[in-house]
């Protein structure tokens, strides 16, 4: 397995998302999703991304249940300050508070079954209050041993920079994908590596779109998450489907699966980048990982960033109240 560095951590140069094993992408099996996780432990995958608000607590229990017995195979990433007041997807609010850093990392380390998380993030951060504050805490955690690195999402490039100004800040974790591109022209990518923070792209197959298996909500479950997503709306959609066309025209080309092409897309933007295709598949899992065998010339590379250019997705990524949760 190829690996990469984010901060003090080597992990795998793809990580597994761990998200839909729990809720957001319609019904979950606990049977096939520790079947996945052990395919990916024999192919050499060692970073797990999950958070406390997945399935509100489920999957970092699935992940504990999971690790026993092979805890140190494996780099472990959580995120906190998202907090569930109920099940459904809107109900929720954003506490990033040092008591609620501190109360929010002991009970995932309960629920890891772990003395220590190895990169922990600040899920999204609380309107209106300093980002000091929250990366002191965090940063508490780290000389307190629970914690060995740190790190935030969804911020903007001068969040970022005011918080490496007080710690540094492993892993930038955000949505990156083709159909997906503002990290390359708002500032946030160059941020990153001006301050040796790596850059962990979650949705890198654009919550599946860019697989070019979709071609709508129909079929989806109806607690899917994409439901509500503008850009598998009505009118985003044509044009968003005129993108994957683009995608399928050069992996055939390539002789691979559009979505290793746009996986070994990203992994051409730099090596402080680690895409976290999620999935609760072995079958995707294994198609996803042969994107690392795919080497992409300088032109290539060129070609799908010009085919997709930043912008070029119709919709936000997300409904407007997530939004503003966003690049704060």
């Amino acid at each position: 397995m190829k690996t990469r560095t984010i901060g003090p951590l080597t992990v795998s140069a793809l990580g597994l998302g761990c998200m839909g094993m729990s809720e957001f992408y319609g019904a979950h099996d606990d049977g096939e999703s520790i079947a996945t996780l052990k395919r990916a432990e024999d192919l050499g995958v060692t970073l797990l991304d999950t958070a406390d608000m997945y399935g509100s607590g489920h999957n970092e229990e699935l992940l504990g249940r999971f690790l026993k017995g092979r805890r140190d195979n494996f780099v472990l990433a959580t995120k906190f300050g998202i907090v569930r007041e109920r099940a459904a997807y809107g109900s929720r609010r954003i506490d990033t508070s040092p008591d609620y850093v501190r109360k929010a990392c002991e009970a995932s380390l309960k629920r890891l079954g772990v003395e220590v998380i190895e990169l922990y993030y600040a899920h999204r951060l609380e309107q209106g209050r300093p980002v000091e504050e929250t990366v002191e805490a965090m940063a508490g955690l780290v000389k307190a041993g629970k914690v060995r690195a740190i790190g935030l999402s969804e911020v903007s490039a001068a969040t970022l920079r005011r918080a490496q100004a007080i710690h540094p800040i492993a892993a930038l974790q955000s949505e990156w994908s083709l159909w997906s591109r503002d990290p390359e022209v708002n500032g946030v990518l160059e941020a990153c590596r001006e301050g040796n923070t790596a850059f962990v792209a979650y949705s890198p197959l654009g919550r599946g779109f860019l697989t070019g298996r979709l071609d709508g909500t129909e079929g989806l479950a109806e607690n899917d998450f994409r439901r509500l997503s503008p850009r598998f709306c009505a009118e985003n959609l044509a044009r968003n489907l005129a993108l994957v066309e683009k995608v399928k025209t050069q992996a055939a080309a390539k002789g691979c699966t559009p979505g290793q092409l746009v996986l070994a897309w990203l992994l051409a933007q730099g090596p402080d980048v680690v895409p976290i295709p999620g999935t609760r598949r072995i079958t995707h899992l294994e198609e996803n990982l042969k994107a690392l065998d795919i080497s992409l010339s300088a032109a290539e590379v060129e070609e799908l960033s010009t085919a997709l250019p930043p912008g070029s997705a119709a919709g936000e990524r997300y409904p407007a109240e997530t939004m503003k949760t966003v690049d704060i």
